[in-house]
């Protein structure tokens, strides 16, 4: 069974960092398993709860690290996406499948030193999206 190093955040600010072995964004609800000393605890997290779902190269990630946030070469195909939360927070990458209907969509970061290697957004956490040329600006 392959498992992802995941960051869950939020709408309400929480934050819970875990393995998962079974996200499925076709599925309400997801686990994530978190290490605590010797003890794993195992926690149902629930998508319309979430801002977003962080698929991590680690839980650290990069303190120094500045995330780009423009378009500057080409991109590793999909549909260029510049996305604001609710929060204030931007996130800037690559969609294959924006639809606002939908409970959320899968991103993938334009900056290639990013930790995040995928992210899952969640649309009702989103304010507004800008797509193709519009997300350069």
């Amino acid at each position: 069974m392959l498992s992802n190093k995941v960051v869950a955040r939020f709408k309400n600010g929480m934050m819970l960092k875990g393995v998962t072995t079974d996200f499925n964004p076709e599925k309400p609800v997801f686990h994530i398993q978190i290490k605590t000393g010797d003890k794993i605890e195992l926690r149902e997290v629930r998508l319309d709860l979430l801002k977003a779902v962080f698929f991590v190269k680690d839980y650290a990630g990069k303190k120094e690290h500045q995330e780009k946030k423009t378009f500057d070469g080409p991109t590793s195909g999909g549909i260029k996406i510049k996305v604001f939360f609710i929060d204030g927070e931007m996130l800037v990458g690559t969609t294959n499948g924006y639809k606002p209907d939908k409970i959320g969509f899968w991103l993938f970061p334009v900056d290639r030193e990013s930790n995040n290697l995928r992210i899952f957004v969640i649309n009702s956490a989103i304010k507004g999206v800008k797509l193709g040329a519009e997300a350069e600006r």
